[in-house]
């Protein structure tokens, strides 16, 4: 039966996440590291490495939680909430979930126990200019070199890669869509080259430029061939994480807008008092809902077995346009000001489309829900 209530256990590590976020991460930092090329406050990465939230969804047997998809929303609401910059999901979720999916007993070794503790920071390259997020968009190839490949290509919006131990690169491996491999890069292989890029969310992006860049046999992660069965399954969780994270953040906008429309007067009255206004709150309010709902119903239907084929393409997609509408709606109360630096709700909208752009976009969510969709008829 379909359960969305938190307990006791999920309760406390909201209060905890919430408190760590707002010793270690309050929007001050938040503000102080738009543009830092490191991307995140050093002593709240140690923090959350010590209550062991690194890993949290992570296998025990390497020193993780072993927690479900429902403890991993608890834990993303309360980062979309505080906007905590951190590498916790290109790491942990993406480039973890796969070594622990896909990877050899000695990639897990070597790679699971570090990252759960944040001694190392794994991060994929994945994005490439022009192309799109479906596997025909990976397009930079891995070339067999005697016992290894040569990889040779460009990749975009890399996050985090001048704090990364390894890359994890996206390359072809054949002529067929899904002839795609993950590979294990070291950010400092010769060859490799990393550009800062400015992003409209102010985060620790890179453009990867790969210059016949030598990766041994040994690091391919996965049965030749695999690679993007894997990518696509760590997506898919990662969708909720990223839906809850959308949440999150819409909910607190939301929060500070409502708080600005009661303390805010004009005509001798609040502005929420405005039909108008009230309106756009009400339906704030109301999509806010819906959105949370469909994440947890997604993280719920994860951790007891069932597909998220749709559902999880479903909780991003709708997720990621409430919180950008949300946060432009709170723009248009804020009025003029609200575009102004000293003001939070702008790095709220800014994330906001940020988040609805990344990983994947709009287009190719769409694509995944219809095709769910149709194969149900």
């Amino acid at each position: 039966m379909l359960d969305l209530d938190f307990d006791s256990e999920q309760d406390m590590l909201r209060d905890t996440v919430r408190g760590v976020c707002a010793t270690h991460s309050p929007l001050s930092v938040v503000r102080e590291l738009e543009d830092d090329p490191t991307g995140y406050p050093p002593e709240l990465w140690k923090q959350l490495g010590k209550l062991d939230l690194i890993g949290l969804l992570l296998p025990e047997e390497y020193g993780g939680a072993g927690m479900t998809l429902i403890e991993g929303v608890v834990l993303y609401e309360e980062l979309g909430r505080s906007l905590a910059p951190t590498p916790h999901f290109v790491s942990a979720v993406l480039c973890g979930g796969a070594l622990a999916r896909s990877g050899s007993t000695a990639q897990r070794q070597a790679w699971l126990a570090p990252i759960v503790t944040g001694e190392a920071i794994l991060t994929p390259a994945w994005f490439e200019p022009e192309n799109s997020c479906a596997p025909t968009g990976v397009q930079v190839r891995a070339v067999p070199d005697g016992q290894g490949f040569r990889i040779t290509g460009t990749k975009r919006h890399v996050a985090f890669a001048a704090s990364a131990s390894r890359l994890v690169v996206l390359a072809r491996t054949g002529d067929d869509p899904l002839d795609v491999d993950l590979f294990l890069v070291d950010p400092h292989a010769p060859g490799l080259t990393l550009t800062q890029q400015k992003s409209i969310g102010s985060d620790a992006q890179f453009r990867v430029d790969l210059d016949d860049v030598r990766v041994a046999a040994e690091d391919r992660i996965g049965d030749p061939g695999s690679g993007w069965r894997t990518w696509d399954a760590v997506m898919h969780d990662g969708c909720i994480l990223l839906g809850a994270q959308a949440m999150g953040g819409a909910r607190h906008a939301l929060d500070i807008t409502v708080q600005y429309a009661k303390d805010r007067h004009q005509f001798d009255k609040p502005l929420g008092a405005f039909q108008a206004l009230a309106h756009y709150l009400a339906d704030a309010a109301t999509t806010v809902d819906g959105g949370t709902t469909l994440v947890h119903e997604a993280a719920w239907a994860r951790s007891v077995g069932r597909s998220v084929g749709k559902l999880a393409p479903m909780a991003m997609l709708f997720a990621g346009q409430t919180y950008r509408d949300v946060t432009a709606m709170a723009q248009q109360i804020f009025g003029g000001i609200g575009f102004s630096v000293e003001f939070d709700i702008q790095l709220y909208f800014r994330r906001a489309k940020q988040l609805q752009i990344s990983w994947w976009d709009t287009r190719y969510l769409e694509e995944l829900v219809a095709s769910a969709v149709l194969d149900d008829r």
